[in-house]
């Protein structure tokens, strides 16, 4: 089964990027909305504020790509150089577009902000591109095309690129280019290491079909199973992947988590609501990070009924009502006291379940016994409680965030055993 890629690269402006302090989220969803559509990303390139780098990575990737996407400086300030690069690189001339400019008159009216020269010349556009209304901002998106490449510029504002991504770019694009479907199937799988799962999987990889490839793709206590194929039949690749997909499932019963591709915290969240139940937390080393995660998901309010975040032995003592006697003779980080918080949340918070944590999440606070990244969980109901150690290797940040994706596992756990 063959199939022509519609191919992509993402060039994303800006000196901040490349220093780390500003994080790229644009590419990644850039990437997510044009594969949904059908379109691969070739590349992904990040440049700073100069102009011979930024023209000759349009060049570059002009040359392996049909559509090239860039973000970023299109601002109104001196470092924005973006736009009147690109006039140049195609051979227009900036001249006042006035739907733009009258747009921008009507956001500094609603602010009730004055509008400045530097504002005013965000209307000025080059006159052989056609002009990507931006409804969320003053920086229009713009649109080249140049030996059969689409090149489109976007303002670097994540909302107002996410706007044009989805309003103006993509169904333009669809216009343009008919791209074969791009297929997903997923597994999560927790409690297998991905090299030992790979080893159970070889005779599998052996027989998918060419077009057809697994991915394995790791994060710490969980490996996500990816199926990916590609054809013109939607149809016909949905019934096929299918059946991939039920064959691996079968291979990885005994780890698998999800056949579907959702978050913990999501299929936590399906799981609760499905069962009319409720869940708070008690948190000493996450901090909350576990309320974070389960308040993420809209509608959250119909199955998490609060957190009590009990870092100091006082608020311990409190609000979850630990021994003190226990807390001095174990230390916080125990068995015994984990299970007294896990308790002590489901009676003050009334809940059908209740996730409880303590832990040392580093740098300091270690013992010869409890180095770094020693960990308590307990997940509790009514009737069955479950407490587990860990042991992370990670830094602070790291080590949260795999208590909380644990935590979460766990409660998953016991509500399917209930």
């Amino acid at each position: 089964m063959s199939t022509t890629n519609i191919n992509c690269s993402i060039i994303t402006i800006g000196d901040e990027l490349l220093i780390g302090q500003t994080i790229d989220t644009n590419s990644a969803f850039i990437a997510q909305q044009l594969n949904k559509v059908g379109v691969w990303i070739k590349r992904r390139v990040a440049v700073g504020d100069v102009y011979e780098d930024i023209w000759n990575t349009l060049t570059d990737e002009g040359e392996k790509s049909q559509i090239v996407i860039i973000t970023g400086g299109l601002g109104p300030t001196s470092d924005d150089i973006t736009k009147p690069l690109l006039c140049k690189y195609f051979g227009g001339a900036l001249v006042v577009h006035e739907p733009t400019l009258q747009h921008i008159k009507s956001i500094f009216e609603l602010l009730k902000r004055p509008l400045l020269d530097a504002n005013l010349k965000q209307a000025e556009l080059p006159n052989n591109c056609t002009v990507l209304p931006n409804l969320l901002g003053t920086a229009a998106g713009m649109w080249f095309e140049k030996n059969k490449v689409v090149y489109i510029s976007l303002p670097g504002v994540p909302t107002e690129m996410q706007g044009l991504i989805t309003n103006e770019v993509i169904p333009r694009l669809l216009t343009q280019f008919a791209p074969p479907v791009i297929m997903h199937k997923n597994i999560l799988t927790a409690g297998m290491g991905e090299s030992f799962i790979a080893e159970r999987l070889v005779a599998f990889e052996q027989e998918l079909p060419q077009h057809i490839k697994l991915a394995y793709l790791p994060n710490y206590s969980f490996v996500r199973l990816r199926l990916t194929a590609t054809a013109y039949d939607s149809l016909f690749l949905e019934n096929e992947l299918s059946t991939y997909h039920k064959q691996l499932q079968a291979l990885v019963t005994d780890i698998m988590v999800t056949n579907t591709d959702e978050t913990i915290e999501q299929l936590v969240a399906n799981l609760l609501l499905q069962n009319n139940a409720t869940v708070a937390t008690a948190e000493s080393c996450t901090g909350g990070y576990i309320a974070h995660a389960l308040t993420s998901i809209a509608g959250s309010s119909a199955y998490y009924n609060g957190s009590i975040i009990a870092y100091a032995y006082s608020a311990k003592e409190d609000l979850l009502k630990v021994s003190s006697t226990e807390l001095h003779k174990h230390g916080a980080v125990s068995e015994a006291i984990v299970t007294q918080m896990v308790n002590g949340v489901l009676q003050q918070l009334k809940t059908t379940y209740a996730i409880a944590t303590t832990g040392i999440m580093g740098p300091g606070g270690a013992t010869p016994n409890k180095p770094v990244g020693t960990v308590w969980i307990a997940v509790a109901s009514k009737s069955k409680l479950v407490a587990k150690q860990f042991h992370f290797r990670w830094n602070r940040k790291k080590n949260i965030e795999l208590t909380t994706l644990n935590a979460l596992n766990m409660l998953r756990e016991l509500i399917l055993a209930s």
